[in-house]
């Protein structure tokens, strides 16, 4: 198969994705003026796919839990085959070597505070107005190398990074914290994470937003504009509900 035709079937199958599933916020929101009405629509709209993302870790958290809850207590004998065969699938997901670690999985496997989704993706998406949000879906400005994905205006010659296209909106946010949750880069907001949960102490959006100097290239001044952006966007409100399902310490 010739490089061109490669690129070409790629392309169709972006755009069959695109097609089949839509992109982008809804169409009155793109008709809306920049202002506050503007940023409470995008927050109106972000908040349920965040929750649902952070439910669905939960719900892993709690199996992992339940999992070695119940091995402990038969010294990891007769163990049922279709749990296992989950933990494996939860240990590839977020890359942890150790298929008994309960550790790794306790550390990795939890929530991203509702604040710090909600100014990222205000950042990364120009609040949701991005090319990128239009064309792909893509909230958090995710890049792939598989060539499948817009090619980012301004890209330097030589580089063959795109942008990621999503399904769906839902799968954008699934992926940004799947990307915090196993990534290297964001290896210190897992431990300060842990930190705060092994003191009881409220790991809100501020904190975590200080562990993101690998997000961007912008780095320190990145952090700057996202504890800014919660401050003076008061998101921290929306890290009050915790559920008391991770009431827990790992």
């Amino acid at each position: 198969m010739t490089r061109v035709l490669m690129h070409f079937k790629i392309l169709i199958v972006g755009l069959f994705v695109l097609k089949s599933f839509g992109s982008g916020l809804p169409d009155y929101y793109y008709k809306m003026k920049s202002g506050e009405r503007q940023k409470r629509e995008f927050i109106k709209i972000m908040l349920p796919l965040i929750k649902k993302s952070n439910h669905l870790i939960v719900v892993e958290r709690q199996f992992v839990k339940k999992f070695f809850d119940e091995a402990i207590k038969t010294g990891f004998r007769d163990l049922p085959s279709k749990n296992l065969s989950k933990l494996l699938r939860l240990s590839r997901k977020y890359r942890i070597k150790n298929l008994f670690d309960r550790r790794q999985y306790l550390k990795r496997i939890d929530v991203v505070p509702v604040s710090l989704a909600l100014a990222q993706a205000s950042v990364e998406s120009g609040w949701g107005k991005s090319r990128f949000v239009r064309e792909a879906n893509n909230i958090f400005g995710h890049w792939t190398y598989t060539g499948v994905g817009l090619i980012p205006a301004g890209r330097e010659e030589g580089k063959t990074h795109r942008i990621r296209i999503f399904a769906s909106l839902q799968r954008s946010v699934n992926a940004y914290m799947l990307n915090l949750n196993r990534n290297l880069a964001y290896q210190s907001f897992r431990d300060k994470r842990l930190k705060y949960r092994q003191e009881h102490k409220d790991f809100n959006g501020i904190a975590a937003a200080k562990t993101m100097l690998m997000y961007s290239q912008l780095r320190e001044k990145y952090i700057k504009i996202l504890v800014g952006l919660i401050r003076d966007e008061n998101l921290l409100y929306y890290d009050a509900y915790k559920p008391a399902a991770l009431m827990d310490s790992a």
